[in-house]
């Protein structure tokens, strides 16, 4: 089964199996990954899944839709590689990406 190697906000890292056609946000749930609140249950409304994907995995993943990316524009902390984890479906070409855990 494909990793996923999540970063919390304490600098902890988790590797952890992701399964294909689960979103970042549900593995991460999942996972008891400290820093995915997902308040939304996955509805792209609320930004509490917010994650930074690693530089060798963005054109694989691309970029935030219109909806996403207004969401992410409401955060302090939005950076080059930001994305919110309910937004990604986890798929083979995914497997061994590493996201950093950002608090909105």
């Amino acid at each position: 089964m494909p990793t996923l190697t999540y970063i919390s906000p304490n600098q902890q890292e988790h590797v952890v199996e992701a399964e294909i056609g689960h979103t970042l946000m549900e593995i991460a749930v999942n996972n008891d990954i400290d820093g995915i609140d997902a308040d939304c249950g996955g509805g792209c409304a609320c930004a509490t899944c917010h994650i930074v994907i690693a530089e060798n995995f963005r054109k694989i993943v691309g970029q935030a839709d219109e909806d996403e990316s207004a969401l992410l524009d409401f955060l302090d902390n939005r950076t080059i590689g930001s994305r919110l984890s309910c937004q990604i479906e986890m798929n083979e070409e995914l497997d061994g990406m590493t996201v950093k855990v950002l608090h909105p």
